[in-house]
């Protein structure tokens, strides 16, 4: 097991510069299956508009793009590097006014209430200040009903190891499922991934 440098999991939280968008291939290659998951579970559907906490590199977006032609796309991230990531890959996307991305911080949205039908994060929470206040706000601009699926390596002992405190902070299961139903979601499920070991997705949606 290979405990990551403190300042490559800065740069995982927040890449800047030559090395973050080296980070943002590295992540996007790491991360390709689970995302793939994510979509699996969140099933985006033609005529919805969809949220993603957390862009990153953008592939995901993508992605769920091309599983759901109809579909319009917002993202937000808090890496101004990721956005401009994201812009050159998804620019087609963008021409098509299928996708809107900007950079600013989850915990105050520029959406308005009930605006979304869904959403997804990915590999997101460790790094939030505060979960609840950035559930309490995906909460707010999701519409009654609307589907909210996380993704997130649950807390371990090799998981503490591996990424380095204090830009890693995880979560149990029990703590997820429990941030989830403080924050106004019902029908909470926490699944265990397919793709590896500590994988979890958190999947709820907005109401009671």
């Amino acid at each position: 097991m290979v405990r990551r440098p403190s300042f490559i999991a800065r740069q995982a939280g927040f890449p800047t510069g030559l090395l973050g968008r080296l980070l943002l291939r590295v992540m996007a290659r790491e991360t390709a299956r689970f995302n793939s998951e994510i979509l699996d579970v969140l099933a985006p559907g033609t005529g919805e508009h969809i949220l993603e906490l957390g862009h990153g590199h953008g592939r995901t977006l993508m992605s769920a793009a091309a599983r759901a032609p109809g579909a319009r796309f917002s993202a937000i991230d808090v890496a101004p590097a990721a956005t401009k990531a994201a812009a050159r890959r998804c620019r087609d996307l963008i021409a098509a006014r299928r996708l809107d991305l900007c950079t600013g911080d989850g915990a105050s949205l520029p959406w308005a209430a009930a605006t979304f039908d869904a959403a997804f994060s990915v590999h997101t929470i460790y790094f939030w200040p505060d979960p609840a206040p950035q559930l309490q706000e995906l909460r707010r601009v999701l519409r009654l009903g609307a589907r909210l699926v996380l993704g997130f390596r649950e807390r371990s002992a090799e998981a503490i190891a591996q990424f380095p405190a204090p830009t890693y902070r995880f979560y149990s299961a029990d703590e997820v499922g429990a941030l989830l139903a403080d924050a106004d979601l019902s029908n909470i499920e926490i699944r265990t991934s397919s793709d590896a070991p500590g994988l979890r997705i958190g999947v709820a949606r907005a109401g009671r």
